[in-house]
């Protein structure tokens, strides 16, 4: 199964249920997705942007985003269409994960994913550590030294979310995932990038080993799962792959 989650934030311009414990996994092969929203500051008190992110939970890149002036279901489905049509996602492989949002509750989001055959899921009410994944991405975006007190105008945010996705997707080494980056692990260069470090430390271990008074040096190691809400029990985890 892939996930994706998904997230709303104020930004705008296109990028491209769950029980009382729900309980998501993923692993390399089917990846869930996440989808929530975040607000941005627009120029005068008051006004915001809002950011829809759509992100991959094993890979961390993010497969779709978009700025706009409100939140509504109608955006949220053209972005999650957007997305699974450039992703070449088919039916009853993704789970996508979702806040509990009205756009993200809305039927045309609802119908769009029953046609893909898509199955949603939401976070628990007033639960925010469901959706830690987007949480974190829109954490790392509003930490970034270059990131304004608050925006000129819609298109001036959605310049910064070009350039932040950018960067982000394909340049930001990732402390979950191995200090990869979130494209090399999506689109399948992580295990070769990773062989390609270890010769690297192999290589200056021999040439230096005094340098290295405890083990030799090894890469950070290479993600095999990622979780919404990771069962305690290892039969039930290793069923959900």
């Amino acid at each position: 199964m892939n996930l994706w989650r998904a997230g709303c934030s104020e930004m705008g311009t296109s990028g491209s249920e769950g029980g009382s414990r729900k309980r998501t996994g993923r692993n390399p092969g089917t990846a869930p997705r996440s989808d929530p929203y975040s607000k941005l500051k627009g120029p005068a008190k008051w006004t915001y942007y809002y950011l829809y992110v759509i992100l991959d939970v094993f890979s961390r890149y993010v497969v779709g985003w978009a700025v706009q002036y409100r939140e509504n279901g109608q955006l949220a489905k053209a972005l999650i269409e957007q997305a699974t049509d450039q992703q070449k996602i088919t039916p009853k492989v993704l789970t996508l994960h979702a806040d509990r949002g009205a756009p993200q509750r809305a039927k045309p989001v609802a119908f769009l994913l029953a046609d893909l055959g898509v199955t949603k899921t939401h976070s628990r009410p007033y639960t925010s550590t469901d959706n830690p994944y987007s949480e974190s991405n829109f954490k790392t975006l509003k930490y970034r030294p270059e990131f304004p007190e608050r925006f000129d105008d819609i298109e001036h945010a959605r310049a910064h979310c070009r350039q932040f996705f950018y960067w982000y997707n394909h340049e930001h080494r990732h402390s979950g995932i191995g200090l990869m980056t979130p494209a090399a692990l999506h689109h399948g260069q992580a295990p070769a990038l990773h062989a390609a470090r270890g010769h690297v430390l192999d290589a200056a271990y021999a040439a230096h080993p005094e340098r290295f008074v405890r083990n030799p040096p090894i890469p950070p190691e290479l993600p095999t799962a990622a979780w919404i809400n990771k069962p305690t029990d290892t039969k039930e985890a290793a069923a959900a792959h």
